[in-house]
């Protein structure tokens, strides 16, 4: 091991050469500094922390808040329970407590020079040192591999991480006898535990061995333990092929996408980028933070970009309450910026009004003092998923910024065991809200009266099932039968993505969620003058081997104002809409008889209106229905959905355009804009393309042509309504006056825009 430590050793080695007193002090002084000096911070880190943090309101403030926090749980004194129960029972909860204690308490031993922090930390891990050696499996133990403070070992490797930075940070002042009991009672205990006596996480691809190899690394460097460091970076066997190096490689994309989606990469954002800071502290020569053309640093500009008015996007296992401002993203952007000098993160950080208390913190916080942020741009992208980039994408259609428009196409790979079987699902934002929505996780986090917090029977039963997101589904079956690591095999092509002026379009292809079926769907976000607010025009075309039921639920937000179907309601009773694979969870509210027409469903959602316009290749029925059905312990939210329910084919198509509009204002009673600005939808389908055309209230038309093969060579051309539209392209636009179209004439694309992705 070389950087930090190596260099205090030779500085040590050179200060013992003079035989003068003085200089034999000097060495001995500095010698004591490399062996348990902090590395994890360094000495004169701290003390520019020390004596510049007072200068920079948020990094004062921070340290406030930690000193109150701290002095209350030392005026609660040593509190280092039994483990006994599951996550938000009480001795799970006091762990929590006490390895943030314990990690602020080092920090204001560093701030202040106060003896009384360095003794609370001392006297914290003496009684864990105690504890520790006498500790099993967790009595609630979850999992093949429960942990010993907590109930799984993830928890066990998130309080290393933390609790080993307050330790880094009081150890060199502590006596020889207790500095010995507890490293080897404590940190070397745990490191093993972690490391060598459950191989089957260390060695892991997955965020719970993220946590486990910083733990162990960041031990290690504290420790000096070499041997300790390198088995964290390259694996047990130190052949590469696990730990922290290989996870770098395999869970992110070139983009800086995490394989299990946003909700999961904030998660391992921490680890991820905390120990990556100590590695570059310590051993600059590996320069971590360029591995992968930067990946660590495209990670958390990717996050940021993965979310919506400050909430990440909840696919696959997600809480909807995760967003910007969480402890993870706080320690992400501020290490970010401290080693990019991205001004752009700074409003980022100015947004979440909290730094950490760390020389990267402290960086911030003098940055934003100094009025440096530049605004962070909200701005449409494709983040390619697998490690080559190659494994489909999440493709983000954006308007108006952090809270205008914002389409999600989520194109992307299974994202292993927390993946959903939502190939070709969408979401929809707007106006500050979630308009179509996924449901994510069924999941009450460290509520003990719900499970104790885990993952609910229902997040199987419901929230990972096809029927519980907008994309198809065939037989009332979900993708892959409901198998992730059948689901691992297989990942959507990706077509198209373009964002241009007007109009940005996003489509992919899924082969292998059904057997016999392959399904193709392009989404654009369309923008128009006579309709004020941008609209979603989706396309979703089936390819079947044989005749099958295709149902194609759209999930939504906010209260119905109109139906604009004839449908039956079920006054009397609710029925269920099916027996498994997420229908059984079903209330079915109203069905609509079979119908080729185009039909409408509008809602109110906080103060603007949205009209689904939607129809389809064959008669299809559409089915008003709302979660919550056979739940008898109450754990799902009730949720509206429609669902478009087509049976007895094998080729088909869905079209459906969503149109926000108007405005609602309950305070001062006014109403503007409730009716839709769209008058038709149609649907025309040729040889080699499809058109979704508009026609708005005035006449106008606004249609889009759609290939089906992205190939920027052939021309196409579509016949509808006596004219034809052609153009040559992956796709077109076309924009046709209402003068224009009763005279009737070929329609010219004007901007045949599109490639191919490469």
């Amino acid at each position: 091991m070389r950087g930090a430590v190596l260099a205090a050793c030779l500085l040590a080695g050179a200060g013992a050469m003079p035989a003068a007193a003085v200089g034999a002090a000097g060495a001995a002084a500095a010698s004591r500094d490399a062996d348990t000096g902090p590395v994890l911070v360094g000495t004169d880190e701290w003390k520019a922390m020390a004596e510049a943090g007072a200068r920079y309101p948020l990094f004062a403030r921070e340290r406030a808040r930690i000193e109150a926090s701290v002095r209350a749980a030392m005026d609660a004194g040593v509190v280092v329970p039994r483990p006994k129960d599951p996550g938000g029972g009480y001795t799970h909860e006091q762990h929590k407590r006490n390895y943030l204690a314990i990690q602020n308490a080092g920090a204001l031993y560093r701030l202040t020079g106060d003896r009384a922090y360095a003794d609370f930390v001392r006297d914290t891990l003496l009684e864990y040192a105690r504890l520790y050696p006498t500790l099993g499996p967790h009595p609630a133990g979850r999992g093949e591999i429960p942990g010993r403070l907590f109930w799984q070992t993830l928890n066990d490797s998130v309080w290393l991480v933390h609790a080993i930075q307050g330790y880094d940070a009081v150890r060199a002042g502590l006596d020889p006898e207790d500095r010995r009991t507890i490293e080897e009672q404590v940190f070397r205990r745990m490191a093993r535990f972690l490391s060598d006596e459950t191989p089957a996480n260390f060695q892991r691809i997955h965020n719970h061995a993220t946590w486990a190899v910083a733990a162990v690394g960041m031990t290690g460097y504290v420790l000096r333990d070499e041997a300790m460091v390198e088995k964290a970076l390259l694996g047990l066997s130190r052949d590469g092929e696990a730990g922290f190096l290989r996870q770098i490689d395999r869970l992110f994309s070139p983009d800086g996408y995490y394989e299990e989606g946003p909700y999961y990469q904030r998660y391992a954002l921490a680890p991820f980028v905390v120990f990556a800071n100590v590695i570059e502290r310590n051993e600059p020569q590996r320069r971590i933070f360029e591995r992968r053309d930067g990946v660590l640093l495209k990670a958390v500009d990717t996050l940021a970009q993965s979310s919506y008015a400050g909430y990440f996007i909840p696919i696959n296992d997600a809480l909807l309450d995760k967003g910007l401002d969480t402890a993870e993203m706080v320690a992400g952007i501020a290490i970010a910026y401290a080693r990019s000098g991205d001004a752009r993160l700074l409003s980022i950080a100015e947004r979440q009004g909290r730094v950490l208390l760390s020389p990267e913190g402290l960086e911030v916080a003098r940055a934003l003092a100094a009025g440096e942020a530049e605004p962070f741009v909200f701005r449409p992208l494709m983040l390619r998923d697998g490690p080559e980039g190659d494994r489909g994408g999440l493709a983000l259609l954006r308007r108006g910024g952090a809270d205008g428009q914002l389409l999600v196409m989520k194109n992307t790979a299974q994202g292993m065991g927390h993946g959903h079987f939502d190939k070709l699902n969408w979401l929809f934002y707007d106006n500050g809200r979630r308009v179509v929505t996924d449901y994510g996780a069924a999941r009450f986090l460290n509520i003990e009266a719900k499970a104790g917090g885990i993952y609910l029977p229902e997040n199987t039963s419901w929230a990972k099932q096809t029927v519980a997101h907008n994309t198809l589904v065939v037989d009332e079956r979900s993708h892959f039968g409901g198998n992730w690591r059948r689901g691992e095999a297989h990942a959507p092509t990706l077509l198209l993505f373009e964002a241009g002026e007007g109009l940005q379009i996003a489509s992919a292809r899924m082969d292998g969620a059904y057997e016999g079926v392959a399904f193709t769907r392009t989404q654009a976000l369309v923008e128009h003058a006579e309709l004020g607010l941008p609209v979603v025009v989706d396309l979703l075309r089936v390819h079947g081997d044989r005749a099958a039921r295709y149902d194609l639920p759209l999930h939504y937000a906010g209260q119905i104002m109109k139906v604009g179907f004839d449908a039956r309601r079920e006054l009397g009773q609710r029925p269920v809409l099916g027996e498994a694979n997420g229908y059984q969870h079903l209330w079915v509210d109203a069905v609509g008889e079979p119908s080729a027409q185009t039909r409408s469903l509008t809602w109110l959602l906080d103060g603007r209106f949205y009209t689904h316009h939607f129809g389809a290749s064959a008669p299809t029925r559409a089915i008003l229905a709302e979660s919550g059905a056979n739940d008898p312990e109450f754990n799902l939210r009730r949720e509206p959905v429609l669902i478009q329910r087509m049976d007895g084919q094998s080729q088909a198509s869905f079209f459906a355009v969503l149109e926000p509009h108007g405005e609602y204002n309950g305070s001062a009673e006014y109403v503007t804009g409730a009716d839709s600005r769209i008058r038709e939808v149609r649907h025309f389908r040729g040889a080699t393309a499809d058109v979704v055309a508009l026609t708005l209230v005035s006449g106008t038309e606004l249609a889009l042509g759609i290939a089906h093969y992205p190939s920027a060579g052939p021309r196409h051309r579509v016949a509808g309504d006596g004219h034809a539209y052609e153009w040559t392209g992956p796709y077109a636009r076309f924009d046709r006056p209402a003068t224009a179209r009763r005279n009737g004439s070929n329609t010219q694309a004007k901007n045949a825009q599109g490639k191919k992705r490469p």
